[in-house]
């Protein structure tokens, strides 16, 4: 049970609440970019700070934390422990520079950033963001060492593609929220979303990412080292083989939400679509056979294999200490009522109903750091605004809002610190590049939204 959200409990107005969650995220940079305090004490320091000056309960605060840090880690551990199993079996046996080489053959340095995102988009379909993360880092990572170019000049694409098809390709769990609460059509809002997205991606990714690399100068990202082979193998996988091990939990994942819309709920094959091609599962299996693919067939040994899973634990243990205290942070934010207090202050603007429903989105998203948080709250705003103008198109209301949630990712978003450790960048670097990538894909996905609709008006 969630502890109650009330806003007016200390005799707070929904302004005043809103500044204390400002506050909060400052204090939040300046003990991590200033004082150097270790951003799991920062967040923790942060969430308590705003619980206090809330009115929350007492005895709720470190609830709703721990609360916040459970739903976080009970999806992103496996996620970031399996993925980081299969990655460090794809590095060892030589399978990324298998997959990298023959992306530099094909296409050429000059291309790759193009390729990244591609892949990524098409990648991020149907498995959440934190699961491609993981599954591309180490093709990524090998890719940057074998070009010897900048980290931003592949990995903003990379991201952009996988937040873009994230926060407004449905089978998504914001954007399918936001379809059943409006009863749009999923498959009108399947084919918006990538006429839409792929400009998105295109611009906060390639053109983004290129002009973003010659402005901000990373220090070295220690996981690409502890990911890095200890020697060059002369006996790897082939390219077919490598490539099916990293998309199979992808074709899992993708065979579940086929199994979704196309059969019964009461047949037995849904059900077995969904155990195989649930995060936890298809991970597994991946990992599972890796270690034949990248591991007996590559000469390793049992005890190897184990070692391999072994080296992973202590980079893996540092990134989920930080994005679950993300989630815990977030979840503090929730439960001290800031996004009911922005739904208030907005619901009441004169606007059109997609700029409307962005703006909702985008502020609760600032203020509390979950995407499907925003979406699910303003959907539930939106539908009787929507109801209320039926020429509302319901399609591109869900695309608004899924702009919307992906503004301004911040330091009370997980996906923020997940980015952050796994690229090794500092907060500032952060800020200056995700925070202001997914702005882009935020602001541009609107646009694109609003002159979709005015062309669908004026064609009408």
């Amino acid at each position: 049970m969630s502890p109650p959200t009330n806003p007016q409990l200390a005799g707070l107005s929904s302004q005043a609440l809103l500044i204390l969650v400002l506050a909060a995220v400052l204090g939040l940079i300046v003990l991590v970019a200033r004082f150097k305090v270790h951003a799991f004490l920062a967040l923790i320091l942060a969430s308590l700070f705003m619980g206090l000056v809330s009115g929350m309960p007492l005895p709720a605060i470190a609830k709703s934390f721990q609360e916040g840090v459970g739903n976080t880690l009970g999806f992103i551990a496996v996620v970031v422990g399996l993925g980081t199993m299969l990655g460090k079996m794809l590095a060892e046996s030589g399978g990324a520079e298998v997959v990298a080489g023959t992306f530099i053959r094909l296409l050429g340095p000059g291309r790759l950033h193009w390729t990244m995102m591609l892949v990524a988009f098409i990648v991020g379909m149907p498995v959440f963001f934190g699961v491609g993360l993981v599954l591309l880092m180490p093709v990524l990572l090998t890719l940057i060492r074998e070009t010897r170019g900048p980290l931003l000049f592949l990995g903003i694409p990379m991201a952009a593609g996988l937040a873009v098809s994230h926060g407004l390709v449905p089978p998504h769990p914001g954007p399918m929220l936001a379809i059943g609460t409006l009863h749009a059509d999923v498959g009108k809002t399947i084919l918006f979303s990538i006429g839409i997205g792929l400009p998105v991606a295109i611009l906060a990714g390639p053109l983004f990412g290129r002009f973003i690399a010659s402005r901000v100068r990373l220090s070295e990202h220690n996981l690409a080292e502890r990911l890095a082979p200890a020697v060059t193998r002369s006996q790897r996988p082939g390219f077919a083989l490598t490539l099916f091990t990293i998309i199979l939990p992808v074709l899992l994942m993708l065979l579940a939400t086929l199994a979704e819309l196309g059969l019964d709920r009461a047949h037995p094959l849904r059900s077995w679509a969904a155990l195989l091609g649930s995060p936890l599962v298809a991970l597994l299996l991946a990992v599972l056979f890796s270690f034949y693919s990248f591991g007996f067939r590559a000469g390793f040994k049992r005890q190897e294999i184990l070692k391999f899973m072994e080296d992973c634990v202590g980079p893996a243990a540092g990134i989920l200490l930080v994005v679950g205290a993300g989630g815990g942070f977030s979840k503090v934010l929730e439960h001290s009522g800031a996004a009911d207090a922005i739904a208030s202050m907005v619901k009441g603007l004169n606007l059109s109903p997609l700029l409307l429903g962005w703006l909702v989105a985008a502020l609760i998203r600032m203020a509390v750091g979950s995407a499907t948080v925003a979406i699910t709250l303003t959907a539930g705003i939106m539908a009787s605004v929507a109801a209320a103008q039926p020429t509302t198109r319901p399609e591109l209301l869900v695309l608004a809002m899924g702009a919307g949630s992906t503004f301004l990712s911040h330091l009370n978003d997980g996906g923020f610190w997940l980015v952050k450790e796994y690229y090794g960048l500092t907060v500032p670097e952060t800020l200056k590049t995700w925070t202001v990538m997914v702005s882009l894909i935020s602001v541009t996905g609107l646009l694109l939204v609003l002159l979709v609709n005015w062309l669908l008006v004026a064609g009408s």
